[in-house]
């Protein structure tokens, strides 16, 4: 089994900054895609940046210039760091991942979420 546990949320003023994580566990051989999604209230889900093993980063136009994705192989981590930070930001936001591990493939794998609020 594999677990993807996100951490790094919580309660910004605007114009402030947050870093997600979001590291994964278990008997994994190797990881694919990593991303980030979010969902705010009412609206579905979306991505926000995704970092293939060994490709280029790509972002939602909405945080573009803001946010930053980035990997940590040896760690199974992906982070997001986030500047900048609007209300509009304001959504749970979700790790996904293609994880390879000793029992198979868990593609497009969510981990549980972590809440980001962006409020004065």
């Amino acid at each position: 089994q594999v677990q993807l546990v996100e951490s790094g949320g919580g309660l910004v003023q605007p114009g402030g900054s947050l870093t997600l994580s979001c590291a994964a566990s278990g008997s994994i051989f190797s990881i694919n895609a990593m991303a980030w999604f979010r969902q705010a209230p009412g609206k579905e889900r979306e991505l926000v940046a995704a970092m293939p093993s060994g490709g280029r980063a790509n972002y939602a136009d909405s945080v573009k210039g803001r946010f930053t994705i980035s990997r940590d192989n040896a760690k199974n981590t992906v982070y997001l760091q986030m500047n900048s930070l609007k209300p509009e930001d304001t959504a749970v936001y979700y790790c996904n991942a293609d994880i390879r591990a000793r029992t198979g493939w868990f593609r497009g794998y969510w981990g549980q979420g972590t809440q980001v609020t962006v409020s004065s």
